[in-house]
């Protein structure tokens, strides 16, 4: 299932592979070879759009990875990445200056080893640069043909209008699931005006909404979803008690909890492709299989059903 990338000659999967979890910087049980599995197996399961960024891994293992894998078939894959970050040890740290989004974005083609990128993102907002001035930057880059397309990440709208004003934006890319749906009341609207794609990060909300996870799991201390309310306490039992009824719809509907989940996200008004995470080769097969399930009248129903039963959820901005 493959879709326009907003006004440009791009087509993308509706399943995107995030290729922040085969870093293992906040993942468990990660090795190299584990990971380069997976990014092969997404390309075999007809997944052709990668999204990964400069600050994904401690000196760019995900870019790196991506670009073994690749090889031989670059011109047959989506390749997204973004700049605007970078670590120091563990910690991200912010400079969208223009003059460091064009070097983040040529080492980024380096370690990919392709002379271009399909689309670049401005990684996230930065306090003391105004969006228009890392804009400029990405519209060099386009000029140049090192980037065929602009878009940004984690921006709310006066930014993105800011951002696009200079160069046009094909591609936006905010957090959005069933249990966090800001994005639906300005980010969607704005971006069906200005005909520009919308590719979500945590659909799965960092694997809740797979339903794998026990009602008494038991989160290792190094496992950075401890942080987020959606683990913790009362939404934590309600985000079970939702993913009981999903677990039960998933059933009626011949499919697992993930491919009902990502099968919903991609048929909502404006969505263009979830980007899915995944540290196993299984796991991207899975969530790859929702490009496939169509959703009854009944099975949107209850899923409706659901979603009121469970209420307005905690939720929390964060960079991905």
């Amino acid at each position: 299932m493959l879709r326009r990338l907003g006004t440009s000659e791009l087509f993308v999967s509706s399943v995107a592979l995030g290729c922040w979890p085969i870093t293992g910087l906040t993942t468990l049980d990660v090795t190299r070879d584990a990971s380069l599995k997976t990014i092969r197996s997404a390309l075999d399961s007809g997944i052709n759009f990668l999204d990964t960024a400069y600050a994904y891994g401690i000196e760019g293992e995900s870019e790196q990875m991506i670009g073994e894998v690749i090889a031989g078939r670059r011109e047959s894959v989506i390749v997204a990445s973004k700049g605007g970050l970078h670590r120091e040890g563990r910690s991200q740290q912010h400079d969208a200056r223009p003059e460091t989004l064009i070097r983040e974005c040529e080492e980024s083609l380096r370690r990919l080893k392709t002379d271009y990128l399909d689309l670049y993102y401005l990684h996230a907002p930065d306090p003391l640069v105004p969006p228009a001035e890392s804009a400029g930057a990405v519209a060099q880059l386009i000029q140049q043909g090192k980037v065929r397309t602009a878009g940004a990440s984690n921006l709310n709208v006066r930014q993105l209008q800011q951002f696009h004003e200079v160069c046009p934006l094909t591609a936006v890319q905010p957090h959005y699931n069933m249990l966090q749906r800001e994005i639906e009341s300005d980010i969607v609207p704005w971006c069906i005006q200005n005909q520009i794609a919308v590719c979500v990060y945590w659909p799965l909300m960092k694997g809740l909404l797979a339903g794998k996870l026990s009602r008494n799991h038991q989160f290792q201390e190094a496992d950075g979803r401890k942080k987020y309310p959606m683990f913790q306490g009362q939404e934590w039992e309600k985000n079970q008690d939702f993913v009981d009824d999903l677990k039960r719809i998933a059933c009626e509907s011949g499919c697992d909890v993930s491919q009902l989940v990502i099968a919903w996200t991609i048929r909502q008004p404006g969505i263009t492709s979830a980007l899915c995470g995944a540290k196993r080769d299984w796991q991207i097969r899975e969530t790859a299989g929702a490009m496939s399930v169509q959703l009854s009248e009944s099975a949107l129903h209850q899923i409706d059903a659901a979603l009121a039963r469970r209420g307005a959820s905690v939720s929390r901005s964060a960079v991905s």
